[in-house]
């Protein structure tokens, strides 16, 4: 843990250096913050289907700095109209998100009696994260126009990196003695096909993932907008759950959806 600190204290001071460069560079800012639902795909349940989908859901939450580019702070005036500074902004932010994890599907169907079943039915779980990193913005429309107020709604797309510190859950109410030390409590296909690699943890972490987002804007006031995002991110470890199975089902390391609705303040 005190690894992952030193990591993210890391790239705070390097994201903070970043923005200090764009700031000395005249540029403008905006400061705002988001909220919404998270539906974690992971090896919990079964892949592609409606009931895992929609209940391991859980909460996000995030504050978020943009440098504008558009507009210059020192002068109170545009910057030069080129087509980067007029379509796309530089986003920084900081989230967390819970979700609580259960297993879903025709393996756990109440006419399923078997020991496996039993195992999957008492085994649950949490994923707990917190993100930091960038993502550029891409705006198709004018930037400028929309500050002005030529039009309502500011669609944008955007890709990114974020730094990810996981801290995940595991619990099992399955009888035999020892909890979730002992692997017997879990789904035995799992352990039979594990090799001897664990596939249970609740070891905290951190690893990278990559960001992408599509949503849109909407002016509310001259210094303020609303806006709605659909966000996937991808991660590049597959214990966030703290399950990492290695049956034929586990096509890919956890990943998630997000659907946050946040509010944007220009601060220049």
């Amino acid at each position: 843990m005190a690894k992952d600190l030193r990591k993210l204290t890391l790239l705070i001071v390097m994201m903070l250096s970043i923005q200090s460069i764009y700031s000395q560079l005249g540029f403008s800012h905006e400061i705002g913050a988001f909220v919404g639902p998270v539906a974690f795909q992971s090896d919990f349940g079964v892949r592609s289907d409606f009931e895992t989908n929609s209940g391991n859901t859980g909460i996000a939450v995030g504050i978020v700095h943009y440098i504008n580019f558009s507009y210059r702070a020192d002068c109170n005036c545009y910057s030069t109209d080129t087509f980067f500074n007029d379509h796309f902004k530089l986003r920084t932010e900081i989230a967390w998100n819970k979700t609580k994890l259960e297993h879903f599907g025709k393996w756990v169907d109440d006419d399923r009696t078997t020991p496996e079943a039993d195992q999957l039915r008492a085994h649950t779980g949490e994923a707990q994260n917190w993100d930091i990193g960038m993502q550029l913005e891409f705006f198709p429309k004018s930037i400028r126009a929309f500050s002005a107020g030529a039009y309502s709604f500011a669609p944008f797309a955007a890709l990114g990196a974020h730094f990810v510190s996981f801290n995940p859950t595991v619990e099992t109410s399955y009888g035999l003695p020892g909890g979730i030390n002992n692997l017997d409590n879990f789904y035995n296909p799992w352990n039979a096909n594990s090799g001897g690699d664990p596939f249970i943890s609740d070891e905290g972490g951190s690893t990278w993932s990559v960001v992408a987002s599509a949503g849109t804007r909407y002016k509310l006031t001259v210094l303020s907008d609303l806006f709605v995002e659909l966000r996937w991110q991808y991660y590049f470890d597959d214990f966030i759950d703290g399950l990492d199975h290695k049956l034929d089902s586990n096509k890919a390391n956890d990943w998630n959806l997000w659907f946050n609705f946040g509010y944007i303040y220009y601060l220049d």
